[in-house]
């Protein structure tokens, strides 16, 4: 297998290169929920998507070339299975996100379109139907658009 990424972002999630801060995958995954709570430029790395991000217009941009590379590639599929796993322990641990609206609610929108972009659509359903299972027990409290989105993304 080749060491070299086709892009910044394959390079990430690779674990060939850090995103525009130097921080690499592994160590962004390290970090308490405080942090990944307030820190706001990690998501568009984690769960990148070939739209420009509208919170984070200085991320790049996911390119056909970079969705091929990640899917081919068994290294960015590992980040992205710890980067999905990390994600739902920080949703089950905090509640901050379980409100009418909440920038988490723009994240989870975006790890499930991402999830069923580069690792298929069972896990991004996978993902969706945990968030929702979290939402529920949480008295569901979130704006149906955020549902409305949620569900969206995470439809073939």
């Amino acid at each position: 297998m080749s060491v070299s990424a086709s892009g910044p972002l394959h390079a990430y999630l690779a674990g060939l290169g850090g995103d525009n801060r130097g921080r690499l995958a592994g160590d962004v995954l390290l970090l308490p929920d405080e942090q990944l709570e307030q820190i706001h430029d990690y998501i568009q790395w984690l769960f990148p998507l070939p739209a420009r991000s509208a919170a984070q217009p200085d991320a790049p941009v996911l390119t056909e070339a970079e969705i091929d590379a990640i899917r081919a590639d068994p290294r960015a599929a590992a980040t992205l299975k710890q980067a999905e796993e990390r994600m739902l322990r920080f949703y089950r641990q905090t509640n901050g996100w379980l409100t009418g609206h909440d920038h988490n609610h723009l994240r989870i929108t975006r790890i499930i379109r991402s999830l069923k972009l580069l690792v298929g659509p069972d896990a991004a359903q996978r993902f969706h139907r945990a968030i929702l299972s979290l939402h529920e027990a949480g008295g569901a409290p979130a704006n149906a658009r955020s549902l409305q989105f949620w569900t969206e993304a995470a439809q073939d």
